[in-house]
């Protein structure tokens, strides 16, 4: 009997546990994001290194694929400027040190001089490295 309600007892803690281990990260991974955009908003080249992994694949929805030195250099010296960016409909999902991030990305800013708005879908993958989420990948697609 009494093996019994230990099973459940642990049952339970282990279930309390890990949801509240994907809740806190999944709250990670939105402050991940959020810190991103702002970076790129404000072209924090340092922020944007600390908020990426050295192997990150970011694909556009061009089909533009950059390395984590061609993401840096785009967003430093690139022809489009941000104003905002906004991460809409966010959905995140965690399986152990892996987290995927898929929302709208909406922008205004300007390309080449020119006013420009950008509502596009995004798919992210972020890693939990020390204790941190770091963007290993993201491919963006035409709506």
């Amino acid at each position: 009997m009494w093996n019994k309600i230990l099973i459940y007892a642990f049952v339970g803690l282990f279930t309390v546990l890990s949801y509240s281990q994907s809740s806190g990260d999944k709250v990670e991974i939105e402050n991940a994001v959020t810190k991103l955009y702002a970076a790129m908003v404000s072209k924090d080249k340092k922020e944007l290194q600390k908020l990426t992994l050295d192997g990150l694949s970011y694909g556009h929805s061009s089909g533009t694929i950059e390395n984590k030195e061609e993401y840096l250099e785009a967003i430093m010296t690139g022809t489009f400027i941000f104003s905002s960016i906004v991460a809409e409909d966010q959905l995140i999902i965690i399986s152990r040190d892996t987290g995927i991030a898929r929302h709208l990305f909406v922008a205004t800013g300007t390309n080449k001089g020119k006013s420009a708005n950008v509502r596009i879908g995004v798919m992210m993958i972020w890693q939990k490295k020390n204790g941190k989420w770091l963007l290993l990948a993201r491919q963006a697609y035409k709506l």
